[in-house]
């Protein structure tokens, strides 16, 4: 190959071609894989999304085990303040100290009902994590066959075409290093902007093989004599005479 900066422009439209064809057959192997590889990516994110579910459950259970526990020991200090107080009340020596007792009896008494209603409110909360936690686990479970088979199918395609996958993008790497800098530039911009990435297309009875609009006759005689480099006025794609892609094929 001549270097970039001796290239006719026939040898451009050459390379151009022929990069566009080994991408096209890149591309052709890619929608063969379709959309597993974004499904086997969303699926590997909702499992993550489940086990920080989960874990978040569990750790909610273990904190409202804490405040139950927590709330047990309250009620034991109340029973036995309680227990303390009705026996003080028994030495006391006057009705005003009996009244003292007798709130502080009461207070802790209410202190017992206080901690056995929000025990209650604790366990309810427990089972209702569980029963949270036993929904996305099943979820869980679910989703993991469903990206078992989903890795399965998409190990099996990508290991018919991953060869050929990787020779072909070798020779696309290996065109773009031999085209100038701002042909590949325009090239990749147009690739990426038309339907099914054809940036370079050939006439195909006088019009873009591309967008099909009708190409001016003497935009036709310089794509046939192939001495400059020829856009489509209405979608920019780079545009071979039919002689060209028959030699490149």
């Amino acid at each position: 190959m001549a270097k970039t900066t001796d290239q006719t422009e026939e040898q451009k439209l050459k390379l151009l071609y022929n990069l566009q064809t080994i991408d096209s057959t890149i591309d052709e192997i890619k929608t063969l894989r379709g959309e597993l590889p974004a499904q086997v990516e969303t699926l590997e994110e909702e499992l993550d999304i489940f086990d920080v579910k989960i874990k978040k459950i569990k750790e909610n259970i273990e904190v409202l085990n804490q405040s139950i526990s927590e709330r047990k020991n309250q009620i034991i200090e109340s029973e036995e303040k309680v227990v303390k107080y009705e026996k003080q009340q028994e030495t006391v020596k006057n009705n005003r100290e009996f009244d003292s007792l007798n709130k502080e009896i009461e207070f802790q008494k209410l202190e017992v009902e206080l901690s056995e209603k929000r025990i209650k409110e604790y366990k309810e909360k427990i089972k209702l994590e569980k029963e949270s936690s036993k929904q996305i686990k099943e979820l869980l479970k679910d989703k993991k066959v469903e990206l078992k088979d989903k890795k399965t199918e998409l190990e099996d395609i990508t290991g018919e075409t991953k060869i050929e996958e990787e020779k072909l993008l070798k020779k696309s790497e290996k065109i773009q290093k031999n085209l100038e800098k701002d042909l590949l530039t325009k090239y990749l911009k147009v690739r990426a902007n038309v339907r099914n990435g054809l940036a370079v297309a050939p006439i195909d009875r006088g019009a873009c093989g591309g967008c099909h609009s009708k190409i001016p006759p003497q935009k036709q005689l310089d794509i046939a004599t192939r001495k400059k480099i020829v856009y489509c006025e209405h979608c920019g794609r780079i545009i071979v005479d039919m002689l060209l892609a028959d030699e490149i094929k």
